[in-house]
């Protein structure tokens, strides 16, 4: 049976069983600020468990896509070790909302794995909950009666509250759960030895399938549990462990969601699976990796430095750092396995087709990136671990690695392989002090607290943005909190309803609310778990009573403008550039900004054309047209998906917008320029704040033209003057070489000769880069020196030592330095060339005359 049919037998079956076949909700959580990623199949119900939600449908079956790769659930150094962790998996679930009947629910399950799986009796075994008498709960003697319909008593195993008892949270919902195992050893080996006494033993081939949680009680503050009055059912099958039990492989890499991909890497890196440890490590973390990555793209969230974008840049990074190492991939190779994924899986998961182009686009440009680095790091690693292999030690420094994974990205994982190989520990203990020190002045940079909402008036969890075209109306304070950011104190108010619309691609709206007694600015507008969040220097005095809330329209007109102009821009940039994927926007009042993927920079000529086509579809006034419909979900308040159109374009989008193109009047691209990971951007203004433009460039040209005399011809007068001016810099840098070698001469003649070393300590008026010039020279042409020298012109102080003297005598500039100038910050920590700025000239006077009263031992420090 292949993954594909054993998708297709469950989604049919509790079709068959009247349960509404629902799509997978997206791999990255938008709106749940506890969790990065789906990390279970309940967490997209996880409101509807809690009673904060009402479900149109009772009873749902979904194959949702889930990613174990941070916090509590973190599987991410194990991937690839093994033959069953895994960062991306699937997760076969039905649920039950408001009833929970056990024997229906085990009677599901036993039908489809022993009728339509074919799952052999003998390989089931199930646990129950067998109690605790701490909590006060008595046996799940539901779920035993039920199984013994089917099982015999022996097959039916009584577990502590550990492993058979399932709680969301210290808080929420909770209950006992029966999970179903199977046991794969051979027949021999089952003669041996029971199951039953392998069930939860970590056995490899005696593994949990299936887990069905009954949902019947309330953890509540106090750690007391409460009888829910509406039950639940939450169950999930891990996909990738049912297909190795169905297909009978050995390990979930051996079926045929992995086989394509791993023929593929073996193509790739001509290496085969199966015959070496560390390469069978390599292409399973490619393999499974590359799924992980490609879903995170697909599903809206690029790579990036922070956030849940960092983790999928580290899964990135991971699986490219054993590529490089033991498969010997010298250039990018992961963006050659998406065509292979996206054939087998894009069937059932179609945002990977739809999303093709730009997950292969994304993850060329993270790869080519991130091999210009790697070797840097290998590098770094292999004289960490002679350096400590010199010293004799059989522990690397903790700090060294962590600088290696802060500044190439290198996996700590395989730090740790590398080190093994050569019999050597890393200290992991100082590792992680290092990344909480690094995670702790990341939270002490920008400290954020928020306090509890103060309910004014109970609604909706979902507030209700009225409509797209008016701009005041009477609203009342739902809830509002606290928030104190630095030195900074907010307020966070939620109206009953509200004409606000939230920062999303474009900034959030500003305005007022007030009444007869008073009047509070709304300083932005932004979303947090669905509803809008007006923020506010204060609250109202008197917060219960009814306020006009009224937007900044002339704000928000030239917002509609920038909006609606970015979707121009996008696809002026489509027709130019031959269809480029669009990866952000951003419309403020004053400016709008289109970020896409291309390879080079734009010429000046690209520039003209795109401007010409936005300009044109301007000039021809095409109308706004909107449609707006459900998406599918379970959730009534579900937000409505908008399509808009201008002419050509048609896109989805929940933005603001003008009635027509006109409206934007005048358009100019300002800047056009590279972020990073192969992303371009194109920023431009429009309407009044095109024209101050254009009218301050006028400005500029008239006054150039005057400066060139009223030349006829502006461009050639400073063309003539460049060239000159090259020739006039071209003499000085000749007189300041000849001035270097002039003072080089005459400072060796005056130098101080001591016993071990000699000293050269001036001043000059040569500036920082003639400085260190003569500095480098010095210390190359003398094997035993040591020059202190200070540049009256920049107000700067450098010292260089020669080799020699470091190696022997262990004398370091940077030290120097700081002895020299105790009261001049100084970052630069260098043994031999070390070089600061300092306060006043007079310091600098000070610092040198210091030294010439110091003696030999002095700069031994």
């Amino acid at each position: 049976m292949t993954s594909q049919e054993i998708r297709q037998h469950f989604l049919d079956y509790f079709s068959s069983k009247y349960h509404h076949i629902l799509p997978s909700a997206p791999i990255i959580i938008k709106y749940d600020p506890s969790l990065m990623f789906v990390n279970a199949g309940m967490n997209p119900f996880k409101e509807y468990f809690i009673g904060k939600k009402k479900v149109i449908y009772t009873n749902i079956a979904s194959i949702q896509k889930c990613l174990r790769v941070s916090g509590k659930h973190n599987d991410l150094e194990d991937v690839g070790k093994d033959s069953y962790h895994h960062t991306m998996f699937e997760m076969l679930g039905n649920w039950s909302f408001g009833y929970c009947i056990k024997r229906q629910t085990i009677n599901w399950a036993w039908e489809l794995l022993t009728a339509v799986y074919k799952i052999p009796i003998d390989n089931i075994y199930v646990t129950i909950f067998a109690g605790s008498n701490k909590e006060g709960i008595s046996i799940d003697g539901g779920s035993q009666f039920f199984w013994e319909n089917f099982l015999k008593k022996e097959r039916i195993i009584s577990c502590k509250k550990e492993h058979n008892f399932w709680e969301m949270s210290n808080l929420g919902p909770c209950g006992p759960c029966s999970e179903i195992h199977v046991d794969l050893r051979s027949h021999k080996e089952k003669k041996n030895k029971s199951g039953n006494e392998l069930v939860n033993k970590g056995h490899p081939q005696v593994i949990e399938l299936w887990n069905l949680v009954f949902m019947e009680f309330f953890r509540q503050f106090d750690g007391n549990l409460e009888e829910l009055s509406e039950r639940h059912v939450d169950t999930g099958i891990g996909f990738e462990r049912l297909c190795r039990i169905l297909q009978h492989k050995d390990s979930n890499y051996d079926t045929d969601i992995f086989s394509t991909l791993i023929r593929k890497v073996e193509e790739l890196s001509n290496k085969i699976y199966g015959f070496n440890p560390y390469t069978d490590i390599a292409i399973r973390v490619v393999v499974d990796h590359i799924r992980a990555i490609s879903f995170a793209i697909a599903d809206g969230q690029n790579p990036s430095n922070a956030g849940a974008g960092y983790v999928i840049r580290r899964i990135l990074r991971r699986a490219v750092s054993y590529g490089y190492r033991f498969l010997f991939q010298r250039e990018a190779f992961l963006c050659q396995l998406i065509e292979i994924l996206v054939k087998e899986m894009g069937i059932h998961f179609t945002e990977l087709k739809i999303q093709n182009k730009l997950i292969k686009e994304k993850i060329f440009m993270e790869e080519s990136f991130f091999f210009k680095t790697i070797n840097k790091g290998l590098k770094r690693l292999e004289n960490i671990i002679q350096e400590t292999k010199v010293k004799k030690q059989k522990s690397i420094a903790g700090i060294k690695i962590f600088e290696l994974f802060d500044t190439f990205g290198f996996p700590m994982d395989l730090s740790r392989l590398l080190a093994t190989e050569n019999a050597l520990v890393i200290d992991e203990v100082g590792f992680k002090r290092e990344l909480k020190l690094q995670r702790d002045r990341s939270r002490n940079a920008s400290t954020f607290q928020t306090d509890d909402w103060t309910i004014i008036k109970e609604t909706n969890s979902i507030e209700d943005f009225v409509v797209y075209d008016k701009l005041s109306l009477y609203v009342h304070l739902s809830k509002y909190r606290r928030v104190k950011k630095n030195r900074s104190i907010y307020y966070h108010i939620v109206f009953t309803t509200t004409p606000f619309y939230k920062e999303t691609e474009q900034v959030g709206d500003k305005g007022v609310i007030e009444n007869e007694k008073e009047k509070i600015s709304i300083i932005d507008t932004k979303k947090e778990n669905r509803i809008f969040l007006h923020i506010a220097n204060s609250i109202p005095q008197s917060p219960e009573k009814a306020f006009q809330a009224t937007v900044n329209k002339f704000r928000r007109k030239s917002i509609e403008k920038n909006h609606s102009a970015t979707h121009l821009l996008h696809y002026a940039i489509s027709i130019i550039l031959n269809d480029v994927t669009k990866t952000d926007s951003y419309a403020r009042q004053d400016s709008l900004r289109v970020d896409f993927l291309y390879p080079k920079k734009l010429t000046f000529h690209h520039i003209q054309n795109i401007e010409g086509v936005v300009q044109e579809m301007i000039y021809q006034d095409l109308p706004l047209k909107e449609s707006i419909s459900l998406p599918n979900s379970i959730d009534k308040d579900s937000e409505k998906v908008r399509s808009i159109r201008f002419g050509p374009i048609v896109e989805l989008c929940r933005g603001l917008h003008i009635k027509s193109t006109r409206e934007i009047g005048s358009f100019k691209i300002i800047s056009e320029h590279y972020v990073g990971s192969g992303i371009r951007r194109i920023e431009a203004i429009t309407s009044k704040f095109a024209i101050k433009f254009l009218n301050k460039t006028q400005e500029s040209y008239q006054i150039i033209i005057e400066e060139m005399n009223r030349s006829s011809n502006p461009i050639k007068s400073i063309q003539i003057m460049r060239q000159d001016n090259k020739i006039y810099l071209s003499k000085i840098e000749a007189l300041i070489l000849k001035e270097i070698q002039r003072l080089k001469t005459a400072w060796v003649l005056k130098a101080k000769y001591h016993n071990h070393y000699i000293l050269i300590c001036e001043k000059t008026s040569l500036d920082v880069r003639g400085l260190k010039t003569i500095a480098l020279a010095l210390r190359i042409q003398n094997t035993e020196i040591i020059i202190i020298i200070g540049s009256v012109f920049d107000e700067f102080i450098c010292v260089a030592i020669s080799d020699k003297l470091i190696d022997i005598y262990g004398v370091s500039a940077f030290k120097i330095l700081k002895k020299v100038s105790t009261m001049i910050h100084c970052e630069n920590d260098n043994k031999g060339l070390s070089m600061t700025k300092v306060k006043t000239i007079s310091k600098l006077t000070e610092a040198l005359k210091l030294v010439h009263s110091w003696n030999e031992t002095d700069f031994y420090l």
